[in-house]
């Protein structure tokens, strides 16, 4: 037997939370389902749940640490009888370990998150997408039995084939009931673990679903998709929850069933008025800005956001105003300016003359 301390690579006097660390950390990077058709991987893997099979029990590495190998089985062995059985499991132990390295933990129900990234235009109007990902499934190899075809259950030593363990919880001496950890709670364990799985039943699969997304979804917004999460030994599979994120636009921001966009026109066009050309969720579009529209104006352009999910229509669109104020004139353009400034004086100007009535008032 290779000595389990140098197989999970820490000290003889690493800590509980050491040697798990370093288990979680090899075997998920050794199981077979990672690794697949690679007979030396699938070799490591049994190496290194046999290792911490000792190692995360007290009595087994104290043992071992005295007598070495033969303590646990071997040759000369002081304790014979004592096999690594892979079925000999509690709360703590491998099997929840095994079932860490798929990414479940003890209690878990299955449930399942997968990001799923959208585009603007996507999640206004709904799509159909495929997304690809990984989930827990029955081992094929034994059908989630987590034995060799044909091979024999043995009846749960841990709770007497009852599939339920009893102990007492609290200050008060109340007895409870809880499924048995070792076996599941079916009362049964196996002889002979499947090699697919290592005993496990389960194994992870990557596969692909198809989903429909509701126009007008809302970004950050979450789908469930029942039945699609992991499978769970003795209980029914989990549920999928798809979180929709979606990519940011070019030109476009939303605010509830309203689009927003900022739209620069000239000084010109500020203050002569124009009919111009402006992008929307249906393709282009027109606008009328009125004469004299000041910087920051907010148009609306009704029927032109998103469609609403509850009442039905669509919100509007609104366009807010930037006048691009232009720079580096030629001295000819510098005087038209000058003299209009001096035409217009100030009876143009009521935002500034309020500003300087209320500086006035201020000071006085």
């Amino acid at each position: 037997m290779k000595d389990p301390y140098e197989i999970l690579g820490v000290a003889r006097g690493a800590s509980e939370v050491d040697i798990k660390g370093a288990f979680r950390k090899l075997g998920k990077e050794h199981h077979p389902d990672r690794n697949p058709g690679d007979e030396l991987a699938i070799q490591r893997f049994k190496e290194i749940n046999a290792a911490y099979q000792i190692l995360s029990d007290p009595k087994k590495r104290a043992v071992y640490d005295r007598f070495g190998a033969a303590g646990l089985g071997g040759s000369g062995s002081p304790f014979p009888g004592m096999p690594i059985d892979l079925g000999d499991l509690n709360i703590d132990g491998i099997f929840g370990d095994l079932l860490d390295a798929l990414g479940i933990r003890v209690g878990d129900r299955g449930g399942l998150q997968v990001e799923i990234q959208v585009t603007f235009e996507e999640a206004a109007f709904g799509c159909t997408k495929t997304i690809a990902y990984d989930r827990v499934v029955s081992c094929d190899d034994c059908s989630g039995s987590g034995g060799v075809p044909g091979s024999a259950l043995a009846s749960c030593s841990a709770c007497g084939g009852r599939g339920k363990v009893r102990f007492q919880q609290g200050v008060f001496p109340i007895t409870v009931e809880r499924p048995c950890s070792r076996c599941s709670g079916s009362g049964r364990i196996v002889s002979d673990p499947c090699r697919g799985c290592s005993g496990v039943g389960l194994r992870s699969k990557r596969g692909n679903l198809e989903v429909d997304i509701p126009p007008g979804i809302e970004p950050a917004s979450t789908r469930r998709i029942e039945g699609k999460g992991n499978t769970m030994k003795n209980r029914r599979v989990g549920d999928l929850d798809l979180l929709v994120t979606v990519k940011p636009h070019e030109f476009f921001r939303r605010a509830g069933d309203n689009v927003l966009c900022g739209l620069p026109i000239t000084f010109a066009q500020a203050v002569l008025g124009d009919e111009v050309e402006i992008p929307t969720l249906d393709g282009k579009g027109t606008l009328r800005v009125p004469q004299g529209t000041q910087p920051g104006t907010t148009l609306r352009v009704r029927g032109k956001g998103i469609p609403k999910r509850v009442m039905g229509g669509r919100g509007d669109q609104l366009v807010e105003i930037q006048v691009e104020i232009p720079t580096n004139l030629t001295e000819r353009q510098k005087t038209l300016v000058e003299e209009l400034a001096r035409e217009l004086g100030e009876a143009v100007q009521p935002q500034q003359r309020t500003f300087l009535d209320k500086l006035k008032d201020l000071f006085n």
